[in-house]
C-alpha cells in the first residue's frame, strides 16, 4: 500500500464561497471588472488604504536596526493592546473594566476570537446549541460547527422589504432552551447591512436574560456604521445588563490591517474572581490552538490607541472611509432611481456599513459576472466599499439591466 492511499478517503474541499469568488475575479482578464464581493474597504482610487497613523507608528518603530527583537507574546497577547481593546469595546469609563470583571485576549483577528470563544463555550456548555441570524456571515456556521456545536438560525432579514423581521426574531429567541448561545452582530450586519435600533436592543435584552442565554457578539466593523462610540453602544448596553456576554472584535477593517490578524475576545463576568478564572480558561484555549498571537500589528494598534493625537488622526481617517461608503450608497441610489422600484431601491440607503443585501437573485448575480464583469456573492450581498466614482455608474447601469 502506498502512503498516498492512506488519504484516499479525504473529500475535496469545495472552497470558501467568498475567497473562491475573489480568486475567480483575480483571473478575470477584463480591465473594467469590479469586485464587490470580498469584505475589503477600498479608498476612492480602488486601493487598500494605509492609514496615516499606522504609517507614523511604523516609522517610529523602525530604529537604526529595524523594529528590534520580537519575542513571543504571552498567550493573552500584548498587554497594551488588551487594555486598548477594553477601552474601544466597553468605553474608557466602563464600570465593568474598573471592577475587573472583563477577561480579554488578543486574538488572530475576529475569526480567531470567534474560534477561541467557540472552543471555550463548547468545553463549558457542551449541551448548548448555537443560534445565528438568517442569514449570517458564512464562517459563523463553519466556526461553531467546527467546534462541535449544532447550529440553528433565528429569523432576521426580510427579503421583501430589505429590513428586519424583528417581532419574529424576538418570538423565536423567547422560545430557546435555557443557556443557548445566541450570535449577534453589534453593527453593520454581515451580510445584510440591517441593524437593530437602540430601542430594539432594549427589547431584546430582557428576552436574553429571561432565557439565561449566552450572547456572543461579533463586532467586526466598529466605526463603519455611525462612528466608533455609537457602534459600540449595543455591546456596552448588553454587557451592563447582566446578560452573559462574549464579544469578538476585529481591527482588520477599521485599521486597514487585514494581514496582521489583530482582534480581541472579551468575556464579561459577574465578579473579578470569575473574570480571573475565565482569563485562565481563555489562555488555556489559546495554548491548545496557536499558543500566542503575533507582535507587529499589536504594537502598531496599541501605540496608535495610546497616543491621543494619533488616535484622533486614526478616528478622523476612519470617519472619512465611512463617509465615502455613504456617498457611494447615495450615488448608486441616484443612478438606480427611476430604473428600479422600492424596496429594491430603498435598501441602499436604509442599510449601513460595508455591505448591502441587494435583493438580486443568483441568476441575476451570475449575469452581472458573466456579462458585465461585476462580482457579487450569489446571495446578492454587495460590498459597497468596492464602489468608487469611476465604476458606480457602470454598476448601477448593469444592475438596472439585469433587473429589467
Amino acid at each position: 500500500m502506498s502512503a498516498s492511499s492512506l488519504f484516499a478517503h479525504a473529500p475535496a474541499y469545495p472552497g470558501d464561497p467568498i475567497l473562491s469568488l475573489n480568486e475567480d475575479f483575480q483571473r478575470d482578464p477584463r480591465a473594467d471588472k469590479v469586485n464587490l464581493s470580498i469584505g475589503l474597504c477600498f479608498d476612492e482610487a480602488g486601493r487598500l488604504p494605509v492609514m496615516h497613523a499606522v504609517s507614523e507608528v511604523e516609522r517610529r518603530l523602525q530604529g537604526p536596526h529595524g523594529e528590534g527583537p520580537r519575542p513571543y507574546l504571552p498567550m493573552a497577547g500584548l498587554g497594551a493592546l488588551r487594555e486598548a481593546i477594553g477601552r474601544c469595546v466597553f468605553g474608557a469609563d466602563s464600570p465593568l473594566r474598573a471592577e475587573g470583571r472583563i477577561a480579554t485576549l488578543q486574538t488572530l483577528g475576529g475569526s480567531g476570537a470567534l474560534k477561541v470563544g467557540a472552543d471555550l463555550l463548547r468545553r463549558l456548555f457542551p449541551e448548548a446549541g448555537v443560534w445565528i441570524s438568517d442569514p449570517s456571515w458564512e464562517n459563523h456556521r463553519v466556526v461553531f460547527e467546527g467546534a462541535g456545536f449544532a447550529v440553528h438560525t433565528y429569523p432576521y432579514h426580510d427579503a421583501r422589504s430589505g429590513g428586519l423581521r424583528f417581532e419574529e426574531m424576538l418570538a423565536a429567541l423567547s422560545r430557546l432552551p435555557a443557556r443557548s448561545i445566541v450570535l449577534l452582530h453589534a453593527c453593520c450586519h454581515n451580510p445584510t447591512g440591517v441593524d437593530l435600533s437602540s430601542a430594539q436592543w432594549q427589547q431584546l435584552i430582557p428576552v436574553l436574560r429571561e432565557r439565561e442565554a449566552i450572547a456572543f457578539v461579533d463586532m467586526a466593523y466598529q466605526g463603519f456604521g455611525e462612528g466608533l462610540e455609537p457602534d459600540a453602544q449595543a455591546v456596552r448596553t448588553l454587557a451592563e445588563s447582566g446578560v452573559a456576554c462574549l464579544v469578538a472584535n476585529s481591527f482588520s477593517k477599521n485599521f486597514s490591517l487585514y494581514g496582521e490578524r489583530c482582534g480581541g475576545l472579551s468575556v464579561v463576568c459577574a465578579t473579578r474572581e470569575e473574570a480571573a478564572r475565565l482569563q485562565g480558561q481563555l489562555e488555556a484555549t489559546v495554548r491548545a490552538n496557536y499558543s500566542n498571537p503575533p507582535t507587529h500589528g499589536a504594537r502598531v494598534i496599541a501605540t496608535v490607541l495610546d497616543d491621543a493625537e494619533l488616535a484622533a488622526d486614526w478616528s478622523r481617517e476612519l470617519g472619512e472611509l465611512r463617509q465615502r461608503i455613504e456617498r457611494m450608497r447615495h450615488a448608486l441610489h441616484a443612478r438606480l432611481s427611476g430604473r428600479i422600484g422600492s424596496p429594491l431601491l430603498d435598501r441602499y440607503l436604509q442599510q449601513r456599513g460595508m455591505f448591502t443585501y441587494t435583493g438580486l437573485t443568483p441568476p441575476q448575480v451570475e449575469r452581472l459576472r458573466q456579462e458585465f464583469g461585476i462580482y457579487l456573492l450569489r446571495s446578492g450581498r454587495m460590498c459597497v466599499a468596492g464602489l468608487n466614482a469611476r465604476n458606480v455608474d457602470a454598476v448601477g447601469e448593469a444592475i438596472a439591466q439585469v433587473l429589467a
